[in-house]
């Protein structure tokens, strides 16, 4: 009988709780790794109420037996969640209780290196170990402190960190961004207090969830401001303030618990109008003659980067000293072991222990000061590892981006302005970077200020995170390697976007799944689809309602004025034909002009 019929007869009372626990003891004695076995005993075990404690101590029996028991350990992950969470006696301070386990799983690493049971409980004690339960508010849009200067439709200034210079007149609405630290739900009116003269009413916030979920790490609610009625050269204060009340939780339970503000100025110079239809002359260029890169700082340049992302937040709570502590430890030991024999899952361990005390939010942490290590550690693991050569990958360009975007002399280099800009200070601002092997992108809360930015020349398969940029108007993904339309799924939620380039990727090099209603693809998920409608639009125009409906999810939600789409085996006449149609705003198709 399968595991679900056992468990149906104990849950109904028709058999003994403690013969299934005799009898589990035994199966488990002559194959202890049995995992069918131990998710069996983690149900018996809820059912007859045996304490987590009694349940722990087992495991370090197994494993006291023998450490080679993948299963063992992670049951004892499992059981230690939940002591550490509800601070169950003996099990507080985490510090404490820690340190013991490090101890425990020193003896199987350290015995035999090349057994993986034991590194794996080794690197879910460094996630305790660094982590903060509670969420966290660690970035915002507009930052604590900033200056906005409003010209009527033509240009939005931002002293010091930002320019707004195209996306308010695209859309009429100021983006408010906040970045949490992990995905939260019950980002609302009554969990963030917004306090303003310009407003008339609540604000709305949405979830910026790929998904469609009500769970997200990102959250922006847009003030409009194209009917506000306001006096002219006068500055509004905008206080946002949360975790005064209760409400915002995470996903795993935990209470937004930290209050923050963040707090700042809008001046209008000149009312709000509607932008008159301007007409481009040539299509936006990316070429490296087109750009020149800023020589020097100043504090009004538009540029913000991790160092002032970080301050803008009050009331960031630090790890404490002996968590710090811990995580040196380790360092030492495995960087002795490293010493003495070369071994691929202790590099990727001590790659993560010094990514790990890199970003601890502690005033005694050198924050970088280990990056060129770390990826030396990765370039080495994709070398001698390459069945996990993309999982390596992404992990380099995880540090990289962070080593970039940690400082404002970091990210200096790849700030650049377009020559012909009339003023290069106005917001002409290309954050370019291309050319550094990137597969995946991150830190993108340090980059909510970018408007344009240059992705080209990369390794991309995925534009996951970029939702949050939400002043994102021009933006070049050009000789990648996204494989699918789902991969631009995130697109959909960058309103303000209105230059794409997507020409040389993989779009359209795999086979479509065609059976519309067998979940063809990821993006069937997202939403509820009006697939009549779509159908009598392909029909109008010619096209397989299969093939395009994918794209049609992508495009229509997105106001574009140029695209690139050149290079793609997707991109033939027909789907040229499509994109004219799904795209009424569209002026420049593959460099040519359409009017």
């Amino acid at each position: 009988m399968k595991n679900s019929g056992w468990k149906w007869v104990l849950s109904k009372g028709h058999s003994s709780i403690d013969k299934e626990l005799r009898l589990l003891d035994a199966f488990q004695k002559a194959d202890p790794r049995n995992f069918h076995a131990w998710n069996y005993r983690r149900f018996v075990a809820a059912l007859m109420k045996r304490p987590d404690e009694d349940e722990l101590k087992y495991t370090e029996e197994v494993i006291g037996a023998n450490f080679s028991n993948y299963s063992a350990w992670h049951n004892r992950s499992i059981l230690l969640s939940n002591l550490l969470k509800r601070k169950a006696e003996g099990y507080f301070p985490k510090e404490n209780v820690l340190e013991g386990e490090f101890e425990l799983v020193h003896n199987a690493i350290f015995t035999d290196p090349d057994d993986q049971s034991g590194w794996f409980y080794h690197l879910w004690l460094i996630d305790q170990t660094v982590k903060i339960d509670a969420p966290l508010l660690v970035s915002s849009w507009p930052s604590h402190g900033f200056n906005i200067t409003l010209q009527g439709n033509k240009c939005l200034h931002g002293s010091g960190l930002c320019v707004l210079n195209s996306t308010l007149p695209n859309t009429g609405t100021l983006p408010i961004i906040l970045y949490f630290n992990q995905a939260v739900e019950g980002v609302n009116s009554s969990t963030v207090n917004v306090k303003s003269e310009l407003l008339s009413g609540d604000l709305v916030w949405k979830p910026l969830s790929t998904n469609n979920s009500n769970n997200a790490q990102v959250w922006v609610a847009y003030l409009d401001i194209r009917n506000l009625e306001v006096q002219l050269s006068k500055t509004y204060v905008v206080e946002i303030s949360l975790g005064h009340s209760k409400g915002i939780v995470s996903s795993s339970g935990y209470d937004y618990g930290h209050p923050s503000r963040v707090t700042f100025e809008l001046c209008i110079q000149t009312a709000y109008t509607e932008p008159v239809e301007q007409q481009e002359g040539k299509s936006n260029s990316w070429k490296d003659d087109d750009f020149q890169k800023f020589d020097h700082l100043q504090e009004s340049d538009p540029i913000c980067s991790a160092d002032q992302v970080t301050s803008e937040i009050d009331h960031i709570p630090t790890t404490s000293g002996r968590c710090e502590e811990a995580v040196v430890n380790e360092i030492n030991q495995f960087r002795d072991l490293l010493s003495e024999i070369d071994c691929k899952i202790g590099k990727l361990t001590l790659a993560r222990l010094l990514t790990a005390v890199d970003s601890l939010p502690s005033p005694r942490a050198n924050n970088m000061v280990n990056t060129e290590e770390i990826l030396q550690l990765y370039d080495d693991l994709m070398r001698l590892d390459p069945t996990h050569y993309l999982y390596y990958k992404d992990e380099h360009s995880l540090v990289l981006l962070r080593q970039i975007t940690s400082s404002r002399d970091s990210i200096l280099p790849y700030c650049h302005y377009k020559k012909t800009a009339i003023e290069a200070f106005a917001g002409y601002v290309c954050l370019r970077l291309q050319n550094l092997s990137l597969s995946r992108m991150g830190s993108i809360e340090n980059l909510l200020w970018v408007q344009t930015l240059d992705l080209s020349h990369n390794q991309l398969r995925s534009i996951e995170g970029l939702e949050a940029m939400q002043l994102l108007s021009c933006l070049n993904l050009s000789h990648n390697k996204l494989g699918s339309f789902t991969a631009l799924g995130p697109l959909r939620l960058l309103k303000s976007l209105k230059v794409l380039n997507i020409s040389y990727n993989e779009i359209g090099s795999h086979s479509i799944d065609t059976r519309r209603y067998l979940c063809s693809s990821p993006l069937s998920h997202t939403e509820e689809f009006a697939w009549d409608q779509f159908e009598i639009f392909a029909d109008s125009i010619g096209i397989s309602a299969a093939t395009f409906w994918e794209p049609f999810l992508i495009f229509q939600s997105l106001n574009l004025t140029e695209l690139d789409t050149k290079g793609n085996p997707v991109a033939d006449e027909n789907f040229r034909s499509f994109l004219v149609k799904v795209l009424p705003t569209l002026k420049w198709l593959d460099e040519e002009d359409l009017s």
